[in-house]
């Protein structure tokens, strides 16, 4: 039986989805966007800032299934435009450990949600 994962230290969904599905040991965490979740707004001014929230709110989904970075097994990271790709690769490797990093893509895409430059997505497991 699959549990639905939400924490009210993470945007709320706006859809027909939930923040994070645990089925067993695994956990599926739907993509996060750079949404302050006590003020529902964009943090954008800087693409270290974006990538900051997106992080934080990805480490309280995973906290509320009791897991942490150290649990991901892979990431997905949808940039909008892979000239920012070194400035989030540098905030995004400050919540992993280099030896024991998942394994990750990282893409470009045309269009995120309310337009941001980056979302990212985990697959993590107990």
């Amino acid at each position: 039986m699959k549990k639905i994962i939400n924490s009210s230290k993470a945007p709320a969904p706006i859809g027909a989805y939930s923040q994070a599905v645990l089925k067993g040991s695994m956990l599926f965490t739907s993509g996060q966007i750079a949404i302050d979740p006590t003020t529902g707004e964009l943090v954008n001014e800087s693409i270290q800032k974006e990538t900051k929230q997106v992080m934080e709110n990805l480490k309280a989904v995973l906290e509320e299934a009791g897991m942490t970075f150290e649990n991901v097994l892979k990431s997905s990271i949808f940039i909008s435009d892979m000239k920012n790709f070194s400035q989030i690769n540098e905030v995004y490797a400050g919540y992993f450990n280099e030896d024991t990093a998942p394994a990750r893509e990282t893409v470009e895409v045309a269009n995120l949600p309310k337009y941001v430059n980056v979302e990212i997505s985990m697959i993590a497991s107990r």
